[in-house]
């Protein structure tokens, strides 16, 4: 079967090779690109190109930052309404700031949450590591509040068992001296993880959000909009895309389905969920390649499901366990 799809540079030409026993399908693209594409409740890998390349993956990187300050928030009973403080650090921080936040400025956890997901606010994200940061430092310790931050995202991601990532900040920015990597597969992990999480699904599921910010007294709002160019559009419900010089153009996303419904001998009813997870990492032409995995992804996927979901090889699933 041969796919053809087009590029603003060019015509790539993509052979879809299928494995025997519906094992686990390739893109063969031409360029640097690599991807995943994998069922989040069942873990089948069903498309992969250089998936354990290791490379900059920009704001993907605010995926993990979310899911620690979610399981910070959750076991230190603190309210997402709690306001946090842009600290003085963020001047020469650069980037994305989209609500032109400046230090000083207050902005509830909740709303820095939504800029930094759905707008890739930097100035958010580093607020939302700082404010969390202060008070993981007071129970383990670090240089700096950011510092016991990113030591808590990367504890994260050794439980969730992805050996290939280390996150070096909470926005995904490259620096000289601050170079975070992972791999397709890795991120695949972290974003099955995440959409397991119904916090987290409703922050990335949003298409835009008014919030707001505070500046003295003076109520500042702002419209932010989801930077994923699919989200609301078909069955892509989330969750976060990235960019910088090095990383390219990246995106990871989830599409679902309804679960699929079994009546069972004893009378009882089954759900079987149905969500995919999709990284594409520098890809010239995210959003494009994006959609042809998720087509191919589903068929894929329901061919395996056809065929009795066999599993021949341990590298078939994708494993990701609950973090202790």
């Amino acid at each position: 079967m041969t796919l053809m799809f087009r590029t603003p540079r060019f015509l790539k030409k993509c052979t879809l090779l299928v494995a025997i026993g519906f094992g686990i399908l390739s893109l063969v693209v031409q360029g640097g690109e690599s991807y995943i594409a994998a069922e989040a409740f069942s873990g089948k890998i069903l498309l992969e190109l250089d998936a354990d390349q290791k490379r900059p993956v920009a704001s993907l990187t605010k995926i993990a930052t979310a899911m620690v300050v979610l399981d910070w928030a959750e076991l230190s009973k603190t309210s997402m309404a709690e306001m946090a403080m842009v600290p003085t650090t963020v001047a020469s921080l650069g980037g994305s700031n989209p609500m032109g936040l400046i230090p000083g400025d207050r902005i509830s956890l909740r709303e820095a949450m939504y800029s930094m997901l759905l707008g890739s606010d930097n100035v958010s994200a580093y607020t939302l590591a700082d404010h969390a940061g202060r008070s993981i430092q007071t129970r383990s310790g670090g240089s700096s509040p950011v510092g016991a931050f990113v030591t808590e995202m990367n504890i994260l991601v050794r439980g969730l068992g992805m050996p290939s990532t280390h996150f070096a900040n909470p926005h995904g920015m490259d620096t000289a001296k601050q170079r975070g990597v992972s791999t397709a597969r890795d991120m695949a992990r972290l974003g099955i993880y995440a959409m397991r999480n119904t916090g987290f699904q409703f922050y990335v599921k949003q298409s835009q959000r008014i919030i707001a910010s505070y500046r003295g007294n003076q109520k500042r709002a702002f419209k932010v909009r989801n930077t994923h160019f699919l989200i609301g559009k078909g069955d892509a419900n989330g969750i976060k895309s990235g960019n910088t010089v090095l990383a390219g153009p990246c995106a990871a996303t989830s599409s679902e389905k309804k679960p699929i419904v079994q009546k069972l001998a004893n009378g009882a009813t089954r759900l079987t969920g149905r969500r995919l997870i999709i990284i594409t990492l520098d890809s010239p032409d995210r959003w494009r390649m994006t959609q042809t995995l998720i087509n191919q992804g589903w068929a894929a996927y329901e061919g395996w499901r056809q065929q009795g979901s066999p599993v021949s090889q341990a590298r078939e699933l994708l494993s990701v366990p609950a973090p202790k």
